[in-house]
Formats: structure tokens, sequence, C-alpha cells
């Protein structure tokens, strides 16, 4: 099993040093890869400070005379991720473990970013106490607060480099037992029985104000004989069901909850950014989507909103969310958006639209319930010429149960 140790030597080496002998004392081979501009001390990288730099198109005597530590820091995090997916496609790494402060975070946190989901991702950092979604993005990246700075290998951070050591080797040893089980036996979905792993995987996204609807479609891709990953729209969630679609391991995408397209739009505070609802249609996925609490802007507490916001339909869902209704005009502009990504997609795409309202808020008595509102949505939608317009509300079994067979059948091939 191999460790990748990715750090700059010439300022941690010594730190390095010491978390290499540890994890060779723990049976791990060690990849030593060195991320810094000057000169290594205390430790013979595997992968020199000159190959990482010239893996990203630079050179690392002229990055270290520019003196623009901003410039090296992204040279070298790019050059570390093109060495890293080189190492991996050789099936040479089990792990990768990282140490440091912000710039060697931000580097290993580059680094790792392309690397697949569970291949694991260990780093120790000065920066984990804080707001740490620049290191973890949208993957399984295992921060650890470092508590002292990472300068010498004193009392406290030898037990807890020593705590990182030891959860990289346990990891690694866990990835490669799990690499090396025998591939499956070729089982499709209607051969019976189908070992847990080998089922097809689908992704599925969901809020508290879908559940319902997500849960009757997971059952009933469930039956199908799928592996349903659901996906929390919370921005991060998003970001993460896109990048998994864009890695070549779904079969299909149950795109229920949108509602990251509204914050997006409005200024929320869950946004997964301008891309969600992309992947999957740029990669040829099949993919069943829906306007799932498209009804909402996500804001903190109360007192968080914008002000301009004040005279909106607010909803304090509770004392640390406050929901914003979704007006007609963005609605429309959501609507038009949402038929734009799904028509420029390459694989089989198919638009759902719940009549009866978009989210567990919106139905007649309740805060959100707005029928002008949701059909300027449902009206601009319907650009999109696979559009399925069922009676019912998101929330019924019925429609998240027909979302599930409609994908079923595009993963079948029967458009």
């Amino acid at each position: 099993m191999a460790v990748v140790l990715i750090g700059t030597l010439d300022t941690k080496g010594p730190e390095y040093a010491w978390l290499s002998g540890r994890l060779a004392a723990l049976g791990c081979e060690v990849i030593v890869v060195d991320t810094g501009v000057g000169a290594p001390e205390g430790i013979a990288a595997v992968v020199g400070n000159a190959a990482v730099a010239a893996a990203a198109g630079a050179e690392v005597g002229e990055l270290r005379r520019a003196g623009d530590r901003g410039a090296a820091v992204t040279a070298m995090g790019e050059g570390a991720a093109v060495v890293l997916a080189a190492l991996h496609a050789e099936g040479r790494v089990d792990a990768v473990l990282a140490v440091g402060g912000s710039g060697g975070s931000s580097i290993a946190a580059r680094a790792v970013r392309d690397l697949p989901i569970g291949l694991p991702k260990v780093i120790v950092s000065t920066m984990a106490s804080g707001d740490v979604s620049p290191y973890v993005g949208a993957k399984d990246v295992t921060l650890m607060y470092s508590v002292v700075d990472i300068a010498g290998v004193n009392r406290l951070s030898r037990a807890i480099l020593g705590n990182a050591a030891a959860a990289a080797a346990g990891m690694a040893r866990a990835y490669a037992e799990r690499e090396a089980l025998p591939a499956g036996g070729g089982a499709t979905l209607t051969e019976g029985a189908v070992r847990e792993d080998e089922r097809p995987l689908v992704a599925a996204s969901m809020f508290g104000v879908t559940t319902p609807a997500v849960d009757a479609a997971r059952a009933r891709l469930g039956e199908l004989g799928y592996e349903v990953l659901v996906f929390h729209a919370t921005g991060s969630g998003g970001r993460a069901l896109e990048g998994l679609a864009a890695g070549g391991m779904l079969a299909g995408v149950l795109d229920l909850t949108t509602t990251e397209l509204a914050d997006e739009l409005v200024g929320g505070v869950l946004t997964a950014g301008p891309e969600r609802l992309t992947a999957a249609g740029r990669h040829g996925v099949p993919q069943v989507v829906a306007p799932g609490a498209l009804d909402m802007v996500n804001f903190g507490p109360r007192e968080t909103v914008p002000e301009r916001f004040g005279q909106r339909v607010l909803y304090v869902h509770n004392p640390t969310v406050t929901l914003m209704r979704t007006t007609t005009e963005e609605m429309a502009e959501l609507g038009r958006e949402i038929a734009a990504k799904l028509a420029a997609a390459t694989g089989p795409a198919v638009l759902f639209i719940p009549e009866g309202g978009v989210s567990a808020l919106d139905a007649p008595g309740l805060p959100f319930y707005d029928q002008k509102a949701d059909e300027a949505a449902f009206e601009a939608m319907a650009a999109f010429p696979d559009t399925v317009r069922l009676a019912l509300h998101i929330n019924d079994p019925e429609f998240g149960r027909a979302m599930a067979d409609r994908l079923h059948q595009l993963i079948k091939g029967d458009q």
C-alpha cells in the first residue's frame, strides 16, 4: 500500500521526514512529492520540485526568483495534481497525506481535487478550524486541525502528526484491500440477485422539503436494481453531484431538487455555482429533472437576510435557516434556465413538472403557495420538448415513482 506525501520540503522537510518514517513503520510504501520552490531540507523527494513545476508548464528556478508566493502556490498545486493523476493511473496511490499552513493546504487541496471519491485524502492544516470549503470543495477530503503551527516536531505535534500518519496508513490499507477485490461477474439488472457494489449507481438531489418525493423515488429505484446516492442540495451537495456525474460513475441522475439554482440567481447562501445542472448533460448521463424547492432561496438566521429583501415573503425554517419565496419573475427566469440547460444535454433528459407545488411549503394554505409564480416557471420550462406535467404535488409518492420509472427507461435506452 502506497501513501503519497505532498508538501513543501523547503519549509517542512523535517516534519515530512518524520511522517515518512512513521508511515514506513506502519508498513507503507512512501512516495514523497516536493511542492516547495526552494532547496529541500531533511528528506529527499521521489518526485522533485523541478518535475512538479514542469508538470504545470513552469520552471522552479523562475518561480523562486520571481518571489511571487501566490503564483508559486498556484503553479505547484497544478503540477502536483498532474503528478498525482499520473501516479494514480499507474496504480501507485492508496492514500494522500499533506501537512501545512494556508499555502501548503492550498497546494494539497488542488493536488487531490481531481482524484476519485473514495481514494483517501488527508490534510493536516493550521486552517482547519475555520471555513474549510476552499480546501474540501466537493470531495471527500479529511481535514485535521494541527492545533500548533507546523514548525518542528514537538510533544504536541508529534501526537497530531502521528495520528494523521496512522489514519492515512489505515485508510490506505482499507483502500488497497477494497481495490484488490475481484471485479463483478457481469451481472445485469435482469439477472436477479446482484452484489451491492455491482448495482448501477444513480444520484438523487434532495432537500428537507422534498424528502418524501426522493424517498419514494429511491425506494422504486431500489426495486429496479439500482443503488441510489442522495445528495443534500446545500451547495456543496450539488457540486458533489455534478462532480460525480462528470466522473463516469453514474448510470443516471434523478435531479429532483434544483433549488440551488435559485440561490445562484437571487443571491442565497446555498448556491452550487453556475455550472449546476450541466455535468450529466455534458457527459451524456441520462437524467430526469424536476423543479424541487425552486420556490425558495436560502439564508442564515433572520437577521442575516439582506435589507433589500425585507419586504419579501420570508419563512424562518429554524433558528439558523431563513427561507425566502422566489417571485414570479425569478421563477420564470429559473424555468428558462432549466429548459436551456436540458436542451444542451448530449444525453437523454426528461423534465417533470408537479402542478400541485414544488416543495412542502408550496401547497394551499402554506407559506410559499403561489400558483402564479409556479406557473411562470412551468410555462418557461415548456420550451424544453421532453416535458411531463403531472397533476400532483412534488411530494406525492406517485410523482417520485414516475420519475424513477422514467429514468429506468432512459438508462435502458427506451427513449
